[in-house]
């Protein structure tokens, strides 16, 4: 009995032992993977940022008819510091935490931003290549930035409000036809023509017609900005509720769903992929709505700082404002892709986006 046992309980042992060595060697890649490594990219994107600001500093100002370029020597000291925090992010992995390693993935688009400003600021402010005013060196923005900053504001909040506005009507309105002209025959019988012959015709041709019909200016925008939003959205709602399967239909029939669950249940969270659609597309035709209203009438907003700007030969200050319009442009985008994803949070395994 004494052999049998020293022949069977060794062997548990072994095998509860066997698994450790593997255990271990899985471990330790995971261990090094982990940590980052050395960021060359981030290297390179220093080395480009410190030339910057060597060209910025020690480069002298090709003489335009005033004493010189100002905020100079400031875009010289932030492009180093700029370089300073990359090379840390390079050489040391790990630092900032998450905010580092965004960082880290932006760093392709770093370099390219750094050459971009160097080849700016050679043929402005170095060269004079390119003629002033209408064309003005990477410092002139910040300049723009540090003495204008509380009108370029005001002008942002004004557009902002205007924007949000009227792509809440145009919105609702959109959603609310398209989803009755794709459930109902007869609406889609008298609305769907009228949809087809006037939602193709750019917003801003109504603009004379528009201003005799509203109060003011402000209320003409908000037509026309709601107009150019519903016409994509309810194209877009109408053809997603019109493209559900019929089954889901009947199989909601064949448990008792009203007509009225038939559309809040089923048809309209089907169609929610396309209504998005639209909302994309709308938001195209609402930016440039917007502009083109601030420009011609609204007293307010971007669109009206850049017709300023352009009065007064400001041409720096355009160029600010340009910038300040597509971070916002793009800030909209943005937010609605975050509302998208959380809406349609239940339809990522059918959906594809």
């Amino acid at each position: 009995m004494s052999t049998v046992a020293d022949h069977i309980l060794p062997a548990p042992a072994a095998v509860s032992a066997a698994p450790a060595p593997r255990a271990a060697a899985v471990s330790a890649p995971l261990r090094t993977a982990s940590a980052p490594a050395f960021w060359w990219t981030g290297l390179a994107a220093a080395v480009a940022w410190a030339a910057l600001g060597l060209i910025t500093y020690l480069w002298p100002n090709k003489p335009v008819g005033f004493s010189d370029w100002a905020f100079t020597e400031e875009f010289a000291i932030g492009a180093g510091a700029v370089a300073l925090v990359l090379a840390v992010l390079a050489f040391v992995p790990g630092s900032l935490g998450r905010a580092g390693l965004r960082v880290r993935k932006a760093g392709p688009w770093l370099v390219a931003l750094a050459l971009g400003f160097a080849v700016w600021e050679v043929f402005t402010a170095k060269l004079g290549t390119l003629p002033p005013p209408f064309f003005a060196p990477p410092q002139s923005l910040v300049e723009v930035y540090a003495t204008d900053w509380a009108r370029l504001l005001e002008s942002a909040g004004a557009s902002l409000r205007l924007l949000a506005l009227g792509i809440a009507i145009g919105a609702a309105a959109g959603f609310v036809t398209g989803v009755l002209i794709g459930w109902s025959r007869q609406a889609s019988y008298w609305v769907h023509p009228v949809l087809r012959i006037l939602g193709p015709v750019p917003t801003t041709a109504l603009l004379p017609v528009s201003f005799y019909f509203f109060p003011s200016s402000w209320s003409t925008a908000i037509f026309l900005i709601a107009l150019g939003t519903a016409f994509p959205v309810a194209i877009l709602t109408w053809s997603g509720v019109a493209g559900v399967h019929k089954n889901y239909y009947d199989v909601a029939r064949t448990m008792g769903a009203s007509p009225w669950f038939l559309v809040l249940r089923v048809a309209i969270p089907a169609a929610l992929p396309q209504v998005f659609v639209g909302l994309f597309m709308g938001l195209g035709a609402a930016f440039s709505t917007l502009v083109v209203a601030e420009m011609l009438g609204v007293k307010a907003g971007l669109g009206w700082y850049l017709t300023w700007a352009q009065g007064w030969a400001a041409y720096p200050n355009m160029y600010a404002a340009l910038i300040v319009m597509a971070l916002l442009f793009s800030g909209v985008i943005t937010l609605l892709f975050v509302l998208r994803d959380r809406v349609l949070s239940w339809q990522k395994g059918v959906v594809k986006w």
